[in-house]
């Protein structure tokens, strides 16, 4: 119940925060506007999943600590 009412205070602080702050609204003279807030959008999403991919790329190409001892102790 408190997750529900958390979601829709977000939706409706959201949809203030375009109108009032942001000047985003439904009329034609808008489409700027609303082309540059969605390509704000796609590149922070580009940005944030690229970073995710990589670092899940460099953890699966980290050494394991126990290989990096054996191999130390082996010279």
């Amino acid at each position: 119940m408190v997750l529900t009412a958390m979601q829709s205070w977000v939706a409706n602080t959201s949809g203030i925060h375009l109108m009032f702050f942001l000047h985003v609204t439904t009329g034609p003279d808008n489409t700027n506007n609303v082309m540059a807030l969605a390509f704000g959008v796609l590149i922070v999403a580009l940005v944030v999943v690229g970073s995710l991919l990589i670092m899940a790329d460099l953890n699966d190409n980290m050494m394991p600590a126990a290989e990096l001892m054996n191999l130390q102790m082996q010279h």
